[in-house]
């Protein structure tokens, strides 16, 4: 798996990152796994782990923290390009949830309603948590399409290795209780556009983000293979062609199922027994 995936990178006109976490037996590949990288989209996973984590807080009676159950009425100053969803909705008029937000944000990637999320949440709220995770190198720095903060190189930022952190930290249910674990991957689960998946059988459950910016191209998730789940961060930029880019991630993670599909139907040995 390891040489196929190194292929796979030296292939590619661009730079390539990336994370791999066999949840069951723990070992680990990293490909560049300690470089600070562009996360576009993929930063949106830590702004739904705020969300579910302020969520905890309030159901233990923490005051002043945001619930999935609070609604919000669409606003036409908080709408701004990239929001499929919510340039269609009726200012004024329309009332949604937090958690209907967030599903727009996994979704289509919306990016107002990223943005109200993120002034509900708090922006240092969201690092706090990434800072009591020790993940130092991943920041939420700008809202969605703030152009001026990324020209002054505000960027949103992490690591392949901590990404992969992040996602494992909350799979083993070190953020979040267990309903809200299950609740915030049923989120992160929804069907969507995204580069992981691509080459995979389509019956396989996936919980992902993918980010893309000019010239650079993520995805980040878990990949729930029965008996054999792993998490998969992978992370390009610098790229020369970014369709190049996404290819590139669908090959890795199909390598990656390939290699876990195997280890999930085999004995300690190597044997495997097909069901009759």
């Amino acid at each position: 798996m390891e040489q196929e995936i190194i292929r796979i990178a030296d292939r590619l006109d661009g730079f390539m990152g990336l994370a791999i976490l066999d949840l069951t037996g723990g070992e680990q590949f990293l490909l560049h796994g300690d470089e600070i990288l562009p996360q576009a989209s993929s930063i949106k996973i830590a702004v739904l782990a705020e969300l579910y984590h302020q969520a905890v807080q309030a159901a233990g009676g923490a005051s002043n923290k945001t619930k999935l159950s609070d609604l919000y009425t669409v606003q036409k100053a908080d709408l701004v390009p990239g929001s499929d969803i919510m340039l269609g909705l009726t200012p004024g008029v329309t009332r949604i949830t937090n958690r209907d937000l967030a599903a727009m944000m996994v979704a289509v990637s919306d990016n107002s309603a990223t943005n109200v999320l993120i002034d509900r949440l708090g922006m240092d709220n969201v690092n706090a948590l990434l800072n009591g995770l020790g993940l130092k190198n991943t920041r939420l720095r700008r809202k969605m399409m703030d152009l001026k903060a990324a020209g002054e190189g505000r960027e949103n930022v992490s690591t392949p290795r901590e990404m992969m952190t992040l996602l494992e930290a909350i799979y083993r249910g070190k953020v979040l209780g267990k309903e809200n674990t299950e609740d915030f991957f049923k989120v992160l689960s929804t069907h969507k556009e995204s580069q992981i998946p691509r080459l995979l059988p389509d019956d396989v459950a996936i919980a992902n983000k993918p980010g893309s910016l000019e010239a650079v191209r993520n995805d980040s998730g878990i990949v729930f293979l029965k008996n054999r789940p792993f998490v998969i961060c992978v992370m390009t930029t610098f790229l020369k062609n970014e369709r190049a880019g996404e290819e590139a991630i669908s090959q890795v993670a199909a390598v990656a199922y390939s290699t876990f599909e195997r280890l999930a139907r085999s004995s300690p040995y190597g044997r495997v027994i097909s069901p009759k």
